[in-house]
């Protein structure tokens, strides 16, 4: 008995840190936003540090950062970001901007790979024999893992399939690429961009 109480600890503390996160609402247009900078009356101001455990985990692990930027132009034209309007670091190379829906793809969990719950599905629970009857009967074992492996799996499944579409249509809502911004109007947008630090970033303006 108490193999299988260590074994059902081991399954547990497994599941608690390989399950599946849920997505947190970023909201652009809500953001208290401490950097800024102006380039021919457009100011950009922009946050890094967005995302929340398991999205965090794939911005570390994949070499990107997600950042929601807020334009304001006030430069007496409009400018379309992406073709007048691009970013740059500090040393003056410009910023890659990945398209929305490759972001995505590298930034998103993945329900396929919580299949290995099932792998818990042939285990047994096998109750302790009392030694108390002269005649003990056979004991008979409990499938636990007929529940246990399918709704841990399918559970995971949903809850990392439901946290990817909330954290597409945000990055959809959001996207930048392409939007024109009038002059006298403020935008905001999230962007992903390959970067491996939290480096400067400056607007420049064709």
């Amino acid at each position: 008995m108490r193999i299988i109480k260590i074994i059902l600890l081991l399954i547990a503390s497994g599941s608690f840190m390989s399950c599946a996160s849920g997505y947190k609402m970023i909201e652009p247009t809500t953001i208290d936003y401490s950097t800024t900078n102006e380039s021919g009356n457009v100011k950009l101001e922009y946050k890094y540090d967005l995302l929340h455990k398991k999205y965090a985990k794939k911005e570390e692990k994949k070499g990107v950062k997600l950042v929601a930027i807020k334009i304001t132009n006030n430069s007496g034209k409009a400018v379309m970001f992406g073709r007048d309007a691009t970013l740059t670091y500090e040393n003056g190379t410009e910023v890659y901007v990945m398209e929305n829906q490759k972001a995505f793809k590298t930034l998103k969990q993945s329900p396929a790979s919580y299949l290995w719950y099932l792998l818990l599905t042939p285990i047994n629970l096998y109750p302790t024999e009392t030694k108390s009857s002269r005649f003990p009967e056979k004991p008979s074992t409990t499938p636990i893992g007929v529940i246990l492996g399918p709704g841990l799996a399918g559970g995971n499944m949903i809850a990392a399939s439901s946290a990817n579409k909330k954290f597409k249509q945000e990055l959809l809502d959001y996207n930048l690429n392409g939007t024109i911004i009038k002059n006298g109007e403020t935008k905001y947008g999230l962007i992903a961009i390959k970067a491996d630090s939290f480096d400067t970033l400056k607007l420049k303006i064709e």
